[in-house]
């Protein structure tokens, strides 16, 4: 059959791969709990209070990999697998990396190589999600905490922005492989007075409200396939209805709240 022959159009409905990282406590496990049916590999022990299912914590890389491999060839129910989190299962690659080059920290490899080296590993646990996700039809969450990283932009000055707390190299590979990166965070309002002698006074007010930002901005990192808009809640329900290719109605307030 010719390649002609082979050509289709149309979605192609797949499980999505999907991280989401924030600050810590905001519910982003609690997020992830919410999907069909999930097991978590817990590479930090923070899911005391969450009723979900769970591999032992993880303390060295095989264990993650061992998990991946119970998950591709054993028969099971599960139909969404959740890394918690990303952040400390990059401790175990770089203590793999270590152990593997007899050395006892990154900075003994040699200035820069040891995260290059580090990806090798990070590919290998990318590629077994790929196998849960093309041959299991498994969807993947990975979570992970946020730092505040500079960015240099080219355009203009270098600022401050929210991304994934994670080694540079790595925190792109992984970015590039999801088809989502979605930011947890409150939703601030601001609120501006006047002091006299033309000077004002800025106020940042939590509403205590949660949302995930879906579209990179200066102030954070992120990214969807699926034509979100750029906030919705912080909720499975509401993302996992976009995924099935529905649109549903969301109701906010503005971001910002202006008072004089």
């Amino acid at each position: 059959m010719s390649l002609i022959a082979q050509v289709s159009r149309g979605r192609i409905a797949a499980p999505r791969r999907v991280l989401v990282y924030g600050v810590h406590g905001i519910g982003k496990s609690s997020f992830a709990a919410s999907a069909e049916r999930p097991i978590v590999i817990q590479t930090e022990d923070g899911l005391a209070n969450i009723d979900v299912a769970r591999f032992p914590l993880a303390t060295k890389f095989g264990d993650v990999l061992a998990a991946l491999g119970e998950l591709y060839t054993e028969e099971h129910e599960y139909r969404t697998v959740v890394i918690d989190s990303l952040d400390w299962l990059e401790r175990l690659i770089h203590a793999e990396v270590c152990t593997k080059r007899g050395v006892e920290t990154m900075e003994d490899v040699g200035y820069g190589k040891a995260f290059t080296f580090a990806l090798t590993q990070w590919r290998e646990f990318l590629a077994g999600l790929d196998a849960l996700r093309n041959e299991r039809g498994m969807q993947v969450i990975l979570i992970a905490h946020a730092a505040i990283e500079k960015f240099a932009n080219p355009e203009t000055e270098t600022y401050d922005r929210y991304a994934p707390r994670l080694q540079k190299l790595a925190s792109a590979l992984v970015q590039e492989w999801c088809d989502e990166c979605l930011f947890a965070t409150y939703r601030v309002l601001t609120r501006t007075s006047s002091e006299g002698f033309d000077r004002k006074r800025v106020q940042g007010i939590g509403t205590g409200e949660r949302v995930l930002r879906t579209t990179e901005r200066p102030a954070h990192v992120a990214k969807n396939r699926l034509a979100m808009p750029d906030e919705i809640p912080l909720d499975f329900a509401t993302y996992a209805a976009f995924a099935r290719g529905e649109q549903p109605i969301i109701t906010s307030n503005d971001t910002n709240s202006q008072e004089n």
